[in-house]
């Protein structure tokens, strides 16, 4: 973005170059204008709105496809599309709405990831330390944010479009290594499967969801049943996912969650750069700082809820402290070089934290939830469920961030605020039900629970 939309007047402009205009000769076209920000915001929005309302069908297709086939094209797709947007640098376009075509495209082959990463986890590892080892696992996540900005940066200041086609090259390499080698379930290879239910280890109790409706193969029945269905060859629906206790609430704290993380996400370089008067490349090293935080917050909510059992409440003290820590930011964060990497660091940790364990072990518990009587087919619709509510979110906070960010960076912080806010207010049952537990009065369960 800050390569795009340039302050042309400190830029050294070439002694050959003839130009009309001063103020944005060094600018990209269409992001010359004075409404920068807010095209800006319509691609973000391009691609996460179509990743949102993708991801609701993604999970449907990844339970009946084989997984390795649907990533694998996914990926390649993606590296396609990608190389396509950076390809714009060197066939010299300057039209938003091929720019955009592109984003849209890529916000739907890239829907094809995230649940079927989720169900090939959740098929190798049990209950007991998922929290633990999904957010060890899903430190690639901002890994990958990491990485994609260090790449971006090499390039940026010379040729932006190689910021897009060196990454696009690598997804698409490592589509094809997922292909020959990625195993989705541990049948595959003759291994044992994991014990997503360990009622009878460690003291635990009988299930809380034994009044609860039972869900098996997407149809919901009342009647009491001690049959497990063994491997159903029918996939849940979608409707018999919804029914599942805890993914609404879930799915509506992501919302609002992932609303303040991508805001981070796709704007922060650009508010380093404004703010603290960074160039396009250093304000992009800067901002993998927030993304290092999340991989140690990622970690701690996993292991705190492990430790705990309450995985709502791990989540709602995490985004009840981000908020202060966000304002704390936007006013002291840029005094010192030392202060930014610090508040970068807790920012990151905090907001980060809730938005890795509802993504991956909250959906994983929910997908392999005592509800579902052993239908091992739910654990990609679950994921798409809850991550798609929160792609809204993702598509909603940069947009809102476009059309703030003109009436100052003050007034975006307070959005993100508000939203970390609200995504606390839609866990308070979950959260109730968690203490209510603690205090003794109804029977504890390692993990998730529900009533």
């Amino acid at each position: 973005m800050s390569e795009l939309h340039r302050n042309c007047s400190i830029v050294i402009r070439p002694a050959d170059l003839n130009v009309t205009n001063n103020a944005t000769w060094c600018d990209w076209e269409p992001f010359d204008q004075d409404n920068y920000q807010t095209l800006f915001g319509i691609l973000d929005n391009c691609f996460l709105v179509t990743y949102a309302i993708g991801m609701f069908f993604s999970g449907i297709f990844g339970e009946r496809l084989p997984l390795r086939y649907y990533l694998s094209v996914g990926m390649l797709m993606s590296g396609l599309f990608t190389c396509l947007f950076g390809l714009g640098f060197y066939w010299n376009i300057h039209s938003l709405w091929y720019y955009a075509c592109i984003q849209v495209m890529n916000g739907l082959v890239q829907t094809t990831g995230w649940p079927a990463v989720v169900a090939c986890v959740g098929n190798w590892f049990g209950k007991g330390k998922r929290g633990f080892i999904m957010g060890v696992w899903n430190s690639h996540t901002s890994v990958g944010n990491i990485l994609g900005s260090l790449i971006a940066g090499v390039f940026v200041d010379s040729a932006w479009g190689m910021s897009f086609i060196v990454p696009g090259l690598i997804i698409a390499s490592t589509g094809i290594l997922c292909f020959f080698f990625l195993v989705e379930k541990p049948e595959d290879v003759n291994c044992t499967p994991p014990q997503h239910h360990s009622d009878q280890d460690s003291g635990e109790v009988e299930p809380l969801l034994q009044n609860s409706p039972r869900i098996s193969n997407g149809a919901i029945s009342s009647e009491p049943s001690s049959e497990v269905v063994e491997d159903p060859t029918e996939a849940i629906s979608f409707c018999g996912a919804l029914s599942i206790p805890g993914v609404m609430e879930f799915s509506l704290c992501l919302l609002f969650a992932k609303l303040v993380s991508y805001t981070f996400l796709y704007w922060l370089p650009l508010y380093i750069s404004n703010v603290a008067h960074f160039d396009a490349k250093e304000a992009g090293d800067m901002s993998t700082l927030f993304d290092v935080g999340g991989i140690v917050g990622g970690i701690m909510a996993g292991l705190v809820s492990d430790y705990t059992g309450g995985r709502a409440t791990t989540c709602c003290v995490m985004l009840i402290g981000a908020a202060p820590m966000l304002f704390l930011y936007n006013y002291i964060g840029q005094r010192s070089l030392g202060t930014t990497i610090a508040m970068l660091l807790v920012c990151g940790g905090l907001v980060n934290g809730p938005y890795a364990l509802i993504t991956t072990a909250v959906s994983a518990d929910l997908g392999t939830h005592e509800s579902l009587r052993g239908n091992s087919r739910a654990l990609s619709t679950v994921t798409a469920i809850i991550d798609g509510t929160g792609s809204v979110g993702a598509a909603l906070g940069p947009l809102l961030a476009g059309l703030i960010s003109p009436t100052g960076w003050n007034n975006v912080f307070y959005m993100l605020i508000s939203a970390d806010i609200l995504a606390c207010l839609f866990l308070s049952r979950l959260v109730y039900k968690e203490a209510q537990g603690w205090c003794g009065r109804v029977p504890r369960v390692r993990g998730f629970k529900e009533i």
